[in-house]
């Protein structure tokens, strides 16, 4: 097998292009080479780095202006929420981008920032929480940026006592009733990106607010915690994501659907292909087991 040599310097690292070939590093060709990874902005990175949204982030900040900073999808992922964005997500800052990078590699917003939006995380400037939850409500469909706000709040990033006096302190500015109804339908007890889809999915097509990891006590003294509950009718909801199908769970599972149902609760499965593919039918079997407790729209 042929050895793959890489300069000591740029091993594990990421590096500009520019500044490679003016030290001597490594030829135009070199460059171009498979022990590269190009990340846009004149940005380069050793190959067997993992090719995630953060890595493109160091490419970025590579040259990010001095009053930029990562915001969105972007500061949501270095926050530590890892489905706000994927490694072909482009990069979003608050300024303008840096000379030679491209419109595919940089989202770019110009905004005002006070000193308590920015902040410094794991080394790279990005807006706080609380700011980055604001960005995504205006920036982002309703559902993605709900199913990202989610995540914040269930890990304590920010809170909905916050997100409400945000929503109340910026009431008529522009997108501000969009950042409310985001923020109105936001709930930190999500587990899962999908639990939070079919949630909001549920409410915007007429389904009641439902309660989140509602504590049902079974026989034995036993809690279960159905991911959606109307308590008030004894309905629930569970998704089943693709690791349900695995044997050991399709029976723990089964075993909660028992439990439930003995104590009189109505128990309805959405699997992860129909959340995605027959999602009109999901709505309607779940009003139908609400009409069929006494709820009325």
């Amino acid at each position: 097998m042929r050895r793959i040599d890489r300069p000591r310097p740029l091993a594990w690292q990421v590096f500009r292009g520019s500044d490679a070939l003016r030290d001597g590093l490594l030829t135009p060709d070199q460059l171009r080479g498979d022990n590269w990874t190009s990340l846009g902005y004149n940005a380069f990175a050793d190959s067997r780095l993992d090719h995630d949204h953060e890595l493109s982030c160091r490419g970025l900040a590579l040259d990010l202006p001095e009053r930029a900073c990562f915001a969105g999808p972007s500061a949501a992922y270095l926050h530590g929420v890892p489905h706000a964005a994927s490694p072909a997500t482009g990069c979003t800052s608050s300024s303008r981008p840096a000379p030679g990078s491209t419109s595919k590699q940089a989202v770019v917003h110009r905004m005002q920032l006070d000193g308590a939006d920015v902040g410094t995380h794991r080394g790279y400037p990005v807006t706080s929480p609380l700011r980055t939850c604001w960005d995504l409500a205006l920036w982002l469909d309703l559902v993605p940026a709900v199913t990202i706000i989610d995540a914040l709040l269930h890990a304590k990033l920010v809170s909905g006592e916050e997100l409400s006096e945000l929503a109340r302190a910026r009431w008529g500015r522009h997108g501000a009733a969009k950042a409310a109804k985001a923020f109105g339908l936001a709930d930190g007890r999500a587990e899962s990106p999908p639990e939070s889809r079919l949630r909001v999915g549920l409410v915007r097509n007429g389904v009641p607010q439902p309660e989140l990891q509602f504590p049902v006590a079974v026989t034995g003294g036993r809690l279960l915690h159905p991911d959606l509950a109307w308590p008030d009718y004894r309905v629930a909801v569970e998704y089943d994501g693709e690791w349900h199908d695995a044997p050991d769970q399709f029976h723990l599972d089964r075993r909660r659907l028992n439990l439930l149902v003995g104590e009189g609760w109505i128990v309805l499965h959405v699997t992860s292909r129909r959340l995605r593919t027959d999602f009109p039918a999901v709505v309607r079997e779940v009003k139908t087991a609400l009409r069929s407790r006494g709820w009325r729209p």
